[in-house]
């Protein structure tokens, strides 16, 4: 069941295979993590092998649960296996709904729950190159001038995110 996540078939949520969603297109459940120090935030480009959006910048985290997870497990959980992160105290921002194209016919289609966490100065990461090509801190004021320079650097969901949920997201 690793590669079964929630989906909406039918208007039923039912547990199906991570990939077909993508291909199909169907509405199904998400997890971010947005790890913050101060006002910067860390960000993943994506590993080269990943199937969609490989190389584009990301949020620390992003995922789907597994079939049965909650949001709250799921957060750590991810943290952990892709950036090697423990410890971090993970908060609810709100849920938010988006739906697009992440190239080669595939579509995301999220109910997102979103999560932001407070990082310390000297935090241990281990980053997993099967998810992970590289990480960064980044200025927020300057990730969104150079999102607004390069979009097609950034993921579609970091990009709206940003320009649509900012205010909900980091709310103090």
């Amino acid at each position: 069941m690793d590669n079964m996540i929630p989906a909406w078939v039918d208007g039923e949520l039912c547990p199906v295979e991570k990939l077909d969603v993508h291909r199909r297109g169907l509405r199904h459940k998400a997890v971010s993590v947005f790890v913050m120090r101060g006002n910067k935030t860390l960000l993943q480009r994506r590993a080269l092998s990943k199937y969609h959006t490989p190389g584009l910048w990301a949020n620390a985290c992003c995922t789907h649960p597994l079939w049965g997870e909650t949001a709250e497990d799921c957060a750590p959980r991810r943290l952990q296996q892709e950036l090697g992160i423990e410890g971090l105290t993970t908060r609810h921002r709100g849920q938010i709904s988006y739906r697009a194209d992440v190239g080669g016919g595939l579509v995301e289609d999220e109910v997102v729950e979103v999560f932001t966490a407070e990082a310390p100065d000297k935090m241990a990461m281990a980053p997993n190159p099967d998810e992970v090509a590289e990480v960064a801190w980044v200025d927020m004021d300057d990730l969104l001038a150079e999102i607004e320079r390069a979009p097609e650097r950034y993921t579609p969901w970091l990009r709206i995110y940003l320009r649509d949920h900012m205010s909900e997201i980091f709310a103090r």
